[in-house]
């Protein structure tokens, strides 16, 4: 059964790049994990089923209250701005498109596609344990060296760990460990 069966459902689906990292994560294993910027809250069920404690984040109240893969321990917050325990696993479909002004939050990353990235890696960068990862994606239309950059000036080993062309653009996938 593919991951797009797994959890299907017609009211939200997830999009293209969510599946990407989920066909990525999905061994991941663990005590407590991450998922900032939760959305339909697809790859949060994911991680519920290999990790004790999870919790999804989205900035947005609304996303959050209307989930189509209903979870628990979901927060309204920045980023992960609101929380202070330890994570052994992160995720983030970062708002990655290079934007003038920041229109859709959900996609619209700002200058380079940079900007809102960097507030994210912020404020998750010190919830994650030692020998944690940090999982997220990018994208070729951003500046996606200068992020991968500055997770390392933040201490992180990073690795790209999967790439998939789609039509206009290619996707990133980055793991990133303490």
């Amino acid at each position: 059964m593919s991951l797009q069966d797994k959890f299907k459902n017609d009211e939200y689906p997830p999009s293209e790049d969510t599946f990407f990292i989920a066909n990525n994560i999905e061994n991941e294993k663990g005590n407590y994990a991450l998922d900032i910027g939760s959305g339909s809250g697809y790859l949060t069920k994911l991680l519920t089923e290999n990790f004790k404690f999870v919790v999804g984040t989205d900035i947005n109240f609304e996303v959050l209250k209307n989930q189509t893969y209903k979870t628990s321990n979901l927060i309204c917050c920045n980023g992960s701005d609101a929380l202070y325990i330890q994570f052994d696993f992160v995720v983030c479909n970062l708002p990655y498109l290079a934007t003038e002004e920041i229109i859709d939050i959900a996609t619209d990353g700002g200058a380079e596609g940079f900007e809102i990235p960097k507030k994210i890696f912020d404020s998750v960068i010190p919830l994650i344990k030692e020998n944690g990862k940090f999982v997220f994606v990018t994208s070729s239309l951003s500046n996606y060296e200068k992020l991968i950059n500055y997770a390392q000036k933040l201490g992180l080993k990073t690795e790209i760990i999967a790439k998939k062309k789609l039509f206009f653009e290619e996707l990133i996938l980055v793991k990133a460990e303490k």
